[in-house]
């Protein structure tokens, strides 16, 4: 499994295609959050602006070998497992990311109401949440399951929106409970654990699928 989350990252880095979803994100936190703003609705701004981001990187992954590599390696390492690495690898790459603004909003940001590293526990827990949320958008979006490349990015934004705005997402409930009573940041462990479950259910999904459809 390490070395096909290797060649998945590898190809990944030498295609370029993480500066698009990158730089997407990047905007998103620069225009969102501003040095000294209260950490816990900076760390919620930058924790929502993962879910889209996660999601278009787990579509890539999921999207980005040639039809004839996806095929050796699938004959080589089994389609399930390369399946597998390669949902790992984009899930990996966006929770790397969403961990990073957490960790310079909390740096930047204002304490009042709550402490460094309790904020910084909440954010790294609820942008945990929140990649894995799009991340299972993005499993949904991609093949097997939705093949056109139009409809798939159609079904990736609405996905991502429902995923924000939706009663029951562990996307919503991560950020609601980022701000609580008093402005301090409560820790997600709730939204975290049912966006884990959820990214399992549908990493399953897309892998019975494949094993079925390709």
């Amino acid at each position: 499994m390490t070395a096909l989350l290797r060649y998945h990252s590898a190809l990944f880095l030498r295609s370029q295609r993480w500066l698009a979803p990158l730089l997407l994100y990047a905007a998103l936190v620069a225009v969102g959050v501003r040095p000294g703003d209260p950490v816990p609705g900076s760390l919620g701004i930058a924790a929502a602006g993962l879910v889209p981001v996660s999601a278009w990187t787990v579509r890539i992954f999921l999207t980005q070998e040639p039809a004839a590599a996806r095929a050796v390696v699938a004959a080589a390492a089994g389609r399930s497992r390369a399946h597998l690495a390669a949902l790992l690898a984009g899930a990996g790459w966006a929770v790397l990311a969403g961990a990073a603004a957490a960790c310079a909003v909390t740096a930047t940001g204002g304490l009042a109401g709550t402490s460094g590293p309790a904020a910084l526990l909440a954010g790294l827990l609820a942008t945990t949440a929140c990649a894995l949320t799009g991340g299972a958008v993005g499993t949904l979006a991609a093949r097997p399951f939705v093949r056109a490349p139009g409809w798939s990015v159609a079904a990736l934004l609405l996905g991502s929106l429902a995923a924000l705005v939706t009663t029951g997402s562990p996307a919503k409930h991560a950020v609601t409970a980022l701000v609580a009573d008093g402005g301090g940041a409560r820790p997600p462990w709730a939204a975290c654990a049912a966006a884990l479950l959820l990214a399992a259910v549908t990493a399953t999904a897309s892998r019975r699928a494949g094993a079925r459809l390709e």
